[in-house]
């Protein structure tokens, strides 16, 4: 499990160190941060897919996602005596991402390039160093592996430091290039945890949403991100889930209702049967509350249950009514994922509130920082470059 999440210099999260819990929940006003944060958590996870460098780049590069305000706050400015402006900078332009874990920690950080006048990438972000380590806190005797600008190193077992790759790209990590079974299992273990972290960010429910429509069904046993294979997935949990769950979690949010499969020539669809109708719906027909739910109701019901299961407002589309099903929905998950759910409905995150275990964090805007209320900083340490 996850037990602090690190960000620095990210949009508005100039410097926000979280501690997680099995379930937590992040909700605020609209503009104080909440898809930042989510964004960043999902930039964490793209590193060791080897896909950060082009997230970046997605969401106009480092230059637009940096941190805009000063680099730091004088008493002054935070009360009101002075405007808020620029002062001299002392340290250096960077984007930092990191998290620790019952056993290890990871961190990375992002810089401007060098300029190189034959190249024509002189916009995209260097990694400059990243660190992995056993425990909760950062320090040179627990380092397992690290980053310094080209250079890799790794602690043997006779406890030295050796270089196992001199020439590391700038826009490579090591996370995809120095993991490695013999010489750097722990490295290769993080990366795969963090591979199989999950993300549902507003799954599609409109009209050509691939959920409506039939598709080729083979064994599902994780709801894709966009839910087009919503059919094959539902069908998974069935035969090697837990049905009674799935049953449960669609009576508790439609009594009397039930949900089967179609099968037509290979192609899986989904048909819904509901209390005082007289015959079934098929999934072209579903409201699109009605059609989130299902697909919330199947990714949280995966039954290979992700280390960690990141929400992003599932509560789009559905009426107030379901929103206590999909808290008693997401809090199952919980026992089985470390989950994050970001969120501004109230209805929701009271609902999740009242479940045992349980962090509920406010964000709020300070001076355009992001301030997250409601809990004291981990002890956080950042590599050096």
């Amino acid at each position: 499990m996850i037990l602090t999440l690190a960000v620095s210099g990210y949009r508005s999260l100039r410097n926000l160190v979280a501690p997680l819990e099995r379930l937590t929940v992040i909700t605020g006003a609209n503009g104080t941060g909440k898809s930042s944060l989510y964004r960043a958590i999902r930039l964490l996870a793209d590193v060791a897919q080897g896909r950060a460098i082009g997230a970046l780049a997605r969401e106009g590069g480092l230059q637009s996602t940096l941190w805009a305000g000063p680099e730091s706050f004088s008493k002054a400015m935070k009360s009101g005596e002075v405007p808020v402006q620029g002062t001299v900078r002392k340290g250096r332009i960077s984007l930092k991402l990191g998290f620790a874990s019952e056993d290890y920690g990871y961190a990375i950080d992002l810089g401007l390039p060098a300029q190189d006048a034959t190249s024509m990438f002189n916009h995209d972000p260097e990694i400059k160093t990243e660190a992995l380590w056993v425990g909760e806190h950062l320090r040179r005797s627990n380092e397992l592996a690290s980053r310094r600008a080209a250079n890799v190193q790794v602690l043997a077992e006779d406890g030295t430091r050796r270089s196992v790759i001199t020439d590391l790209p700038s826009f490579d990590s090591m996370m995809t290039h120095a993991a490695d079974p013999r010489s750097a299992p722990e490295l290769l273990a993080v990366r795969e945890r963090m591979r199989a972290w999950r993300f549902y960010d507003h799954l599609r429910a409109d009209q050509d949403a691939p959920s409506r429509h039939a598709q080729v069904g083979t064994r599902t046993p994780a709801l894709a991100s966009n839910g087009a294979d919503l059919a094959a997935a539902f069908q998974t949990i069935r035969e090697i889930g837990s049905p009674r769950e799935l049953s449960d979690a669609i009576e508790d949010a439609f009594p009397g209702g039930a949900v089967d499969l179609h099968v037509n020539d290979g192609l899986f669809e989904l048909v819904m049967t509901q209390k005082g109708l007289l015959r079934p719906l098929r999934t072209t027909e579903l409201s699109d509350g009605t059609l989130r739910y299902l697909l919330l109701v199947v990714a949280l019901l995966t039954p290979r249950p992700a280390p960690l299961l990141v929400l992003n407002e599932p509560e789009t589309s559905l009426h107030p009514s379901l929103l206590p099903p999909l808290a008693r929905l997401i809090a199952r998950a919980a026992e089985r994922s470390q989950v994050i759910v970001v969120s501004h409905a109230r209805t929701l995150v009271d609902a999740l509130e009242e479940h045992s275990g349980c962090a509920s964090y406010e964000l709020r805007k300070e001076l355009g920082e992001t301030v997250l209320d409601g809990c004291d900083a981990p002890k956080w340490t950042w590599p050096a470059r």
